[in-house]
C-alpha cells in the first residue's frame, strides 16, 4: 500500500467540497492527525508492516463521512461512521486508496465503530483489534483539539467558569464511567463528559500521551470557575482523572 498516494487521494476528495469552513479544515487536520496516531498505536502494538498501513489508512479515513455532513446537511441524520462506509463502498472508492480487497471489511467496520458509544458485539479478532485501534487514535487527537482548539474565546470560558456540574453526572465520572452526551445538562457537564472519555481507552500509548502532554490540566486550566462548591468538585474531577491515567501506565 502508498499510504503519501492514499493521502495524496483523501486530499483530492476534500478539495472537491464546496463548503469551506474552519469546521471543515479542522476535520481534514484532524484526519491526518489520528493517521498518524493510529500508525503510533499500532507500532507500540508491534503489529508488521502491512497491519499498520490498514490502521493508518483506517484513521485517514474515518471521518471521510462527517467531512459529507458539513458539506451537505441532508446527510446529519446519517451515523457518520455508517455514512464513511457508503462512501467508501460506492462505486468501488475503497479501491483508490488500496487495491487489495482483502482488508475491505475490517476496514469498514473499524471506521463503522469509532465514534459509537460502545463497539458492536460479533466482531472478529481482527476487527476488534482495529476498532479499537481507531478509537483510540480518534480519541487521542480529540484530547489534543481540546487543549489546543476548543473553549478558546472568552466568552465560552466565561459560561463554562460560571456553571455548575449536574450531581448524576458527576457521580458517574466518579465511578470510572464513560458518560453518555446526552446526559449533559449544563455548559460545564460538557467538559467532565469530554474527560471522561479516558475510561473508554484501550491502549497504553494513549495513557503515555495523555500524561506527557498533560492534557486533563491544560484542559481545566481553561477556566475560572466561580461557585466553590464547583471549584471543589473539579479538583476532585483532576485527582480522578490524573491518577487513572497514572494507574493506566502501570498495569
Amino acid at each position: 500500500m502508498d499510504l503519501e498516494q492514499a493521502k495524496q487521494e483523501f486530499i483530492k476528495y476534500t478539495e472537491k467540497i464546496t463548503t469551506r469552513t474552519p469546521r471543515l479544515e479542522r476535520k481534514i487536520g484532524h484526519s491526518i492527525r489520528v493517521m498518524e496516531d493510529s500508525i503510533e498505536i499500532a507500532e507500540s502494538l508491534n503489529l508488521d508492516k502491512e497491519e499498520i498501513e490498514i490502521a493508518a489508512l483506517i484513521g485517514l479515513l474515518h471521518d471521510i463521512g462527517k467531512l459529507k455532513q458539513i458539506d451537505d446537511e441532508k446527510y446529519k441524520s446519517i451515523e457518520h461512521g455508517k455514512l464513511a462506509v457508503e462512501i467508501l463502498k460506492k462505486d468501488n472508492y475503497i479501491r483508490k486508496y488500496i487495491e487489495d480487497n482483502r482488508y475491505d471489511n475490517i476496514i469498514y467496520k473499524a471506521i463503522e465503530n469509532h465514534g459509537i458509544f460502545e463497539i458492536e458485539e460479533g466482531l472478529s479478532e481482527n476487527e476488534l483489534l482495529f476498532a479499537k485501534i481507531i478509537r483510540d487514535a480518534d480519541k487521542l487527537d480529540i484530547f489534543y483539539e481540546g487543549a489546543e482548539m476548543f473553549w478558546n474565546s472568552e466568552e465560552e470560558r466565561e459560561k463554562i467558569g460560571q456553571s455548575e456540574i449536574s450531581q448524576s453526572l458527576l457521580e458517574k465520572f466518579k465511578l470510572y464511567k464513560k458518560i453518555e452526551r446526552e446526559n449533559r445538562e449544563t455548559p460545564l457537564d460538557g467538559i467532565v463528559e469530554f474527560i471522561s472519555m479516558i475510561y473508554n481507552i484501550y491502549f497504553k500509548y494513549d495513557f503515555v500521551v495523555l500524561k506527557q502532554e498533560d492534557y486533563v490540566n491544560k484542559i481545566l486550566n481553561k477556566f475560572k470557575f466561580i461557585n466553590e462548591e464547583t471549584k471543589e468538585q473539579i479538583k476532585e474531577i483532576r485527582e480522578i482523572a490524573n491518577k487513572y491515567i497514572q494507574i493506566k501506565l502501570i498495569i
